[in-house]
């Protein structure tokens, strides 16, 4: 049935719809989408702060972190690290003066089997904001959801008071690991995993309610409240705004600028399709996982296995590209070049 267009006007957009049921998160390093969507929380990772970090308005960030690796000093090596890791921060910084809530900064994918690596690069992260005025409840430190990564966020957690969302995060084994770890936040990716499905299967396109990225969040979001876990369960990683309006009701959901701005024009009645009530009624039986059970458990996920690596990989690739940015930044001029 088609709304007039009076009622359509009265009517709220399906955004604004959505933030009376979930916590709406911006997935960017673009303080313009920011600002216009004024989300609650925003992510960012190593993929978006390179394409941040290549607009012209963002320079200065950028000259900030190269200034900054410089006056540590150090080997070539250390001084890109030191720029990469105060580029985050600079950004996260930014996005925070634009947002009430907090804002997830990425620990490097390539540390992502390296569990005190992971440990060491996090409380660093949370020094350098602590620097710049800062507290650690204001950050949320992404790791890969790797046992390595899920350990780590454990310890951090527990020793360190600092939050932590687990990302690149496909499958059930993963999510039962994380809520046994108390981490704070997790981040399902919802879009890969019906992208696995499309590339893999003969179906090439699901309704909402059946998307298997969806399935695989409601799930867990149905595990996590049936066994009180506080571990909050943020949707991420959307292919259109159908996924998204299929897991309203979820803590919370991060999303692109880009189906931030359809959601913002669509104007459809939104009802929330995740409930904490019809998830304690689930039949769902409570499994522990020490490493060898979450390694076998994952394992068994050929989808979870080929899309956690992938997506370290790319996450690792594009750290790659923002190290030789920041490379040539910070010595060509000095080797003549």
């Amino acid at each position: 049935m088609s709304v007039s267009p009076v009622k359509r006007q009265k009517m709220e957009s399906a955004l604004d719809q959505l933030k009376h049921y979930t916590t709406v998160v911006a997935d960017t390093g673009d303080f313009n989408a920011i600002d216009e969507y004024k989300p609650l929380d925003a992510t960012t990772n190593p993929s978006l702060i390179l394409a941040a970090a290549q607009m012209p308005a963002y320079q200065k960030l950028v000259d900030d972190a190269v200034a900054y690796g410089k006056k540590l000093g150090g080997s070539e090596e250390e001084q890109i690290k030191n720029a990469s890791d105060k580029l985050f921060v600079l950004f996260g910084a930014e996005i925070l003066k634009r947002i009430p809530g907090r804002v997830s900064t990425e620990v490097d994918a390539r540390l992502s089997f390296d569990k005190e690596g992971m440990i060491q690069r996090a409380r660093r992260l949370i020094d350098l904001y602590k620097e710049a005025g800062i507290g650690k409840d204001r950050i949320l430190i992404k790791l890969s959801s790797t046992w390595e990564g899920i350990q780590a966020g454990k310890v951090l957690e527990a020793e360190y008071g600092i939050h932590c969302n687990m990302t690149l995060l496909f499958s059930f084994a993963q999510a039962v690991a994380c809520a046994e770890a108390g981490v704070t936040l997790i981040s399902p990716f919802v879009g890969r995993i019906l992208d696995w499905y499309v590339a893999n299967g003969d179906k090439k396109a699901y309704e909402p309610s059946e998307d298997p990225g969806v399935k695989s969040v409601t799930k867990i979001y149905n595990y996590y409240k049936k066994f009180g876990y506080k571990t909050i369960v943020m949707g991420a990683s959307f292919r259109n705004t159908g996924e998204i309006k299929a897991l309203t009701g979820c803590d919370y959901l991060t999303i692109s600028p880009k189906l931030l701005a359809e959601l913002s024009k669509e104007h459809v009645k939104l009802t929330p399709t995740l409930s904490v009530k019809e998830a304690q009624a689930c039949d769902l039986e409570k499994i522990h996982l020490d490493e060898k059970a979450f390694r076998w458990h994952h394992n068994e996920d050929q989808m979870a296995v080929e899309k956690l690596s992938d997506g370290i990989r790319k996450f690792a690739a594009d750290a790659v590209k923002l190290d030789r940015m920041l490379k040539e930044r910070m010595f060509s001029a000095e080797n003549g070049k």
